[in-house]
């Protein structure tokens, strides 16, 4: 299986990857105000590169449940200094998180080879066009409604039907428009309009969404149903975050996203030497 993004080709099997979080913003649910300064958010970025992340996830804008969207000039003044200077950098593989077609864009143009949509629920022609021309990578997320309103309706008459559903509907939909299956990865989206029962069901079963045979994100990393399960504040879920993290890559996923990057390196590393021993099953 391969995914294309830009000038970057991976191949899989191969190592899990692992995405990088940097959130230059105010109000992200965990690290929200730390690297708002464009300075900052780079010497974070260049520290979680140091420490083993094989792509940067730069996002401006916060996804937390109950966050309303920003103006569209506003993230790019906050995304576009980071990835202008972290582009100059040789060997760093650059990712957007933003659902909006501009910025997407913009950020292409200065050095983004991914696009992380949480917004890939949207029929949203301006967004896929960006995609097809540039021929970026487009990772494309599972969410019911927007930040704002996603926790206000979780109910799912089978949260793995529906959530495979929209990602047969949406691959279909995606290619029809010009964007090669081989651009796309796909993320059920955890904590994303689940509830508890949703998230833990999810997570309990990753494997089967390799039945698209596209690249999985999984990002737990941090999330609140952590704290929902467990009574952990945000500031003392990294051994649950790590546990997610290893099962994801036990289960057959392909890319975790993580605010702790060196911890989940070794954790995801030391998982799949144990996978390997084990003739690379998962039982």
């Amino acid at each position: 299986m391969r995914w294309t993004t830009r000038k970057h080709i991976f191949n899989f099997p191969r190592k899990t990857l692992v995405m990088g979080i940097v959130n230059v913003t105010p109000d992200s649910f965990s690290d929200g105000g730390h690297f708002l300064n464009s300075n900052t958010a780079v010497d974070h970025a260049l520290k979680l590169a140091d420490e083993g992340a094989d792509i940067l996830d730069i996002g401006g804008e916060s996804t937390r449940p109950g966050a309303a969207s920003i103006p569209v000039k506003e993230e790019l003044n906050r995304v576009i200094p980071v990835i202008n200077q972290l582009a100059k950098q040789a060997g760093l593989i650059i990712s957007v998180d933003t659902h909006k077609p501009i910025v997407a864009k913009e950020a292409i143009n200065a050095g983004a080879s991914i696009v992380n949509d949480i917004g890939a629920n949207n029929n949203n022609a301006k967004m896929w066009d960006v995609i097809s021309k540039t021929k970026a990578g487009y990772i494309c997320m599972h969410m019911k409604g927007t930040p704002r309103t996603m926790q206000k309706n979780t109910f799912y008459k089978d949260v793995f039907s529906d959530v495979c559903g929209f990602f047969h509907e949406r691959l279909n939909s995606l290619q029809d428009h010009g964007i090669s299956a081989e651009q796309i990865a796909i993320d059920p989206g955890i904590g994303f309009g689940k509830s508890l029962h949703h998230n833990i069901k999810l997570m309990s079963h990753l494997n089967k969404f390799n039945v698209f045979e596209r690249p999985v994100l999984i990002g737990a990393s941090r999330k609140s149903f952590i704290e929902k399960l467990l009574g952990t504040p945000v500031e003392k879920r990294l051994p649950a975050s790590l546990t997610c993290a290893a099962w994801a890559t036990i289960q057959g996923s392909h890319i975790i996203r993580a605010h702790d990057v060196a911890e989940t390196v070794q954790a995801i590393r030391m998982t799949e030497a144990l996978i390997e021993n084990n003739n690379g099953t998962s039982t």
